[in-house]
């Protein structure tokens, strides 16, 4: 990633963030970081406060400096982080120790797909971060800020990150095709509706070069789709509604076309042949949150760069994201609050985005250099600082609830993966997703 800056152009290396949305999984070695003289919670060596914090995967503020920075800063403060490798084996123990009041850390982080849950359950057992000094409601993306507070106003945590999504696709496959290349011009291709995404699609397979598909999966387009819309799986009352939702059925039936019409390459997100896909031209486009550049640019390798660019998605959506929380059980929770706030403040998001590509949910950070400024080399020195910072002030203040992440997974997994890899006919494969929901969440 290149930041454009007044007087300077800097490169730091942009890499996958450590956190995807439902479905996706984190994957990185656990580590814990035991400093000298400290034990986890209360009085660390020579009189010193040890914080501990407890995530998933390489979640990136350990990895951006930012603990070094606040030590400096606080030489009071040691602290210590714990992770769990991933967030299917985290989300559980956490949940555990908050219902015990016992192993938690002095700040727990909490993935996007988890936090309608934590804040209808579990918000009695975490700390007003609403009112810790120095956090300020309007510095936050305001759908992201209402993630995380309960009815009564309470926010029981902050956000550190989230996923804006833009469309990746390969110019050079696009100009086979007869298509344009200019990301401007191709973002025009599909603005503001993702029925012009499916006759681009269309246009493309008229022309396009042998073997390559317009898309990867048309789950893929299934959860990009639902993750632009206010309303999917639940109501404002709490109730399961995605069976007669209509928004969701759009976004199933045009999923399917995509199938149907044989735009897809029929792959699976996050399987060894879909990695395989992106430097082997076996698809022109795909649905990628910001976090996804650099997922990009590994797999794809140096054959491709300048071939991938970024062009701003038919409607913003998101893709991923977390939180941090403080439980009450904590023996530091004043601290630990003071922690919480200065990690996902907007100048050390800036950071982390710089440094570990997590893109601020701090919208007041957008207008700092790191992120404004921001190109990435490897998409044709593509602004991404401008172009995910559109898409996240365009995302709707999505409606969450408790099992997002089970209906999602099985919609795409179980209901759409057959229909496109398959042949199962889109009703069929909708029934199977129902029941395997209805099953799962015991219906």
């Amino acid at each position: 990633m290149r930041t454009r800056t007044h007087s300077s152009r800097r490169m730091v290396a942009l890499v996958v963030a450590g956190v995807l949305g439902a479905g996706a999984l984190s994957g990185c070695a656990a580590d814990s970081d035991e400093p000298s003289g400290g034990a986890t919670g209360g009085e660390g060596g020579g009189g010193r406060t040890t914080l501990t914090v407890g995530v998933f995967g390489a979640f990136g503020l350990k990895e951006a400096g930012l603990y070094d920075q606040y030590m400096k800063l606080h030489k009071d403060i040691v602290i210590k982080q714990t992770s769990i490798e991933r967030n299917e084996n985290y989300y559980p123990q956490l949940l555990t120790h908050l219902g015990s009041g016992s192993g938690l850390a002095d700040i727990q982080a909490v993935e996007v797909s988890n936090i309608a849950e934590v804040t209808a359950t579990q918000a009695d057992k975490l700390v007003d971060l609403g009112r810790t000094r120095g956090v300020r409601k309007d510095s936050f993306l305001a759908w992201k800020w209402a993630q995380a507070t309960d009815r009564a106003g309470k926010t029981i945590a902050l956000g550190t990150d989230v996923g804006p999504e833009g469309i990746c696709y390969r110019k050079d496959l696009f100009a086979a095709a007869g298509l344009p290349t200019d990301r401007a011009k191709v973002g025009e291709l599909w603005a503001g509706d993702w029925r012009k995404y499916l006759e681009t699609g269309k246009k493309f397979k008229a022309k396009a070069p042998r073997g390559t598909a317009f898309v990867d999966s048309a789950s893929g387009v299934l959860a990009a789709i639902t993750g632009s819309e206010a309303k999917r799986y639940y109501d404002e009352d709490g109730k399961v509604v995605y069976k007669t939702n209509p928004a969701v059925k759009q976004a199933w039936n045009s999923a399917a076309a995509f199938a149907q019409g044989g735009l897809t390459a029929k792959l699976q997100q996050f399987t060894p042949s879909w990695d395989q896909g992106f430097s082997n031209s076996a698809f022109a486009t795909i649905s990628c949150p910001a976090w996804m550049l650099g997922y990009i640019q590994d797999k794809a390798g140096e054959g491709g760069k300048d071939r991938w660019d970024v062009a701003a998605a038919p409607r913003p959506g998101n893709w991923g994201g977390s939180f941090l929380a403080v439980p009450e059980a904590g023996g530091n929770k004043e601290a630990a609050a003071e922690l919480a706030a200065w990690l996902t403040a907007p100048e050390q998001q800036a950071t982390l985005f710089e440094k570990r590509g997590s893109f601020p949910s701090a919208e007041a950070a957008y207008a700092l250099p790191a992120v404004s400024g921001a190109e990435h080399p490897y998409f044709d020195n593509a602004p991404i600082g401008e172009i995910f910072s559109q898409a996240a002030k365009g995302v709707p203040v999505q409606i969450l609830g408790p099992k997002d992440g089970i209906i999602a997974q099985n919609l795409a997994d179980v209901g759409m993966l057959q229909v496109d890899q398959k042949g199962t006919s889109p009703k069929d494969g909708w029934n199977k997703a129902v029941k395997a929901i209805d099953n799962a969440l015991d219906q």
